[in-house]
């Protein structure tokens, strides 16, 4: 019998290439997506396709409604998407206040219950707008919560965090999604809640640049085929 990894399965590229590596590692999958308020409820239908497309058996979907008290441009209408690319340094409004650590101790509980020996995460620290529980610091510090907060940290047995694509670029993640079958044209990443990607929030940049710069720009937005904008 495989062992069992939980997958956080946004919906986006990163979180089904994660899946796909889980799968690839030797794991049996369960999904794991979360309603949390997100203006961009369409990537719950992509990760809905991905996990069927990958043939994970177990799929669960759970409301946690951030969105409640808003701080972010993700879950507040009243606070614009930026359009304007990544800033150096700045943690732009897309960021969710608390949204993994919340997203994590989920996981840990499903984790725990269904004797899961690991949970993969397709956070990134490389090419990405900076939020700050998407670095390795960050993970490690969870991995300890882990280790103290459950009866099977206390025997030894937490979960492990696993993220795969922690450390590599976004044409880097392609080119493993590529490699590992993932259907990337069955995944979203754009901020915006439309029925097509925008093409200029960060998320739609960041991916489309990758997408080209990895021979497959097919994939892309058509506003970035177009070249209407910097990338």
């Amino acid at each position: 019998m495989k062992p069992k990894a939980v997958v956080l399965l946004s919906g986006g590229l990163d979180s089904a290439t994660s899946a796909a590596q889980a799968i690839a590692d030797g794991y049996d999958v369960i999904a794991l997506s979360l309603n949390y308020g997100q203006r961009h409820k369409k990537e719950l239908i992509a990760a809905k396709r991905v996990a069927e497309y990958l043939g994970i058996q177990e799929h669960f979907v759970v409301d946690v409604n951030l969105s409640q008290w808003g701080g972010s441009a993700l879950t507040d209408d009243a606070i614009e998407v930026p359009t304007d690319g990544v800033q150096p340094g700045v943690i732009p409004v897309t960021y969710v206040p608390g949204r993994n650590t919340v997203f994590l101790a989920i996981a840990l509980s499903l984790a725990e219950a269904k004797e899961a020996k690991a949970i993969y995460l397709g956070i990134n620290a490389v090419d990405y707008s900076g939020y700050p529980d998407c670095r390795p610091e960050y993970l490690e510090v969870y991995q300890h919560l882990a280790t103290l907060s459950s009866r099977a940290g206390l025997e030894g047995k937490a979960p492990r965090l696993v993220a795969p694509l922690v450390m590599d670029s976004k044409v880097d993640i392609v080119r493993r999604a590529l490699k590992l079958g993932v259907p990337i044209a069955t995944t979203w990443s754009c901020y915006q809640g439309g029925d097509k990607p925008c093409g200029v929030c960060d998320s739609c940049r960041i991916r489309d640049r990758a997408l080209i710069e990895a021979g497959c720009p097919d994939l892309a937005t058509p506003t970035a085929r177009n070249l209407s904008h910097k990338l």
